[in-house]
Parts: structure tokens; sequence; C-alpha cells
């Protein structure tokens, strides 16, 4: 068994980060639902400004909105903005084609993979 890439939101771009949450990545809910994440799933963010990375959960946002907030500690690191590629994984025991959602610098769906 290996974790494999199973979804993505590629290069996304972060429109709120809001430190006095309790932490978390705030996502539109049909990203999430075109990218396959689940609320709760643990996903790595990256963001392709500053290269940081960093590991937190999903919750929904308003559906349509293009919501990425960054929340908590997490907003430190990754600033309203910067463009980010979030990533979901899973435990599999074959190879995966994943998913990969593109997305315009508004956050809406320009082609799936």
């Amino acid at each position: 068994m290996k974790f494999v890439l199973n979804s993505k939101i590629f290069k996304a771009t972060v429109t709120q980060a809001n430190v006095k949450y309790e932490g978390s990545i705030t996502i539109d809910t049909d990203l999430c639902d075109k990218a396959g994440f689940w609320i709760g799933e643990k996903v790595l963010v990256v963001s392709n400004t500053t290269g940081v990375r960093l590991e937190t959960y999903v919750i929904p946002g308003e559906s349509g909105s293009g919501v990425i907030c960054m929340n908590g500690a997490a907003a430190h690191l990754i600033k309203e903005g910067e463009e980010v590629i979030i990533m979901g994984f899973k435990l599999s025991d074959k190879p995966i084609n994943p998913k990969i959602v593109f997305v315009n610098k508004s956050n809406k769906i320009i082609k799936i993979k």
C-alpha cells in the first residue's frame, strides 16, 4: 500500500486569510465536489508564490463563491493573493489516475482532467 495523489485543485488563488479562526482551509463546496475532497479530509497545500507547504483539513465554503481561505496558524504562512495547489492523497495498492481541477484566477473551474 502506498499514499498516492488522488485529486488536486491546481493554481487556485487564496481569497482570504483569517488568523483568528481555529485552523483549516475553507474551500468552495463546488470545488470540493469536483475535486472529490471530503469535508474534514487532510490536504497538502503548497504555495507556488513562496514555496511553503503545509497540511490541514477541509471545511466547506459557500458554493459558487470561489473562496479559498487559509485559517488559523496557516494564515501566517500562506497569505491572501498567493497561488496554491491543494492536494488530497489516498492509500492504495495500485496506481491511481488523479483528478485535477484547473481553475482561473477567480477560482472558477476551467477544466477537469
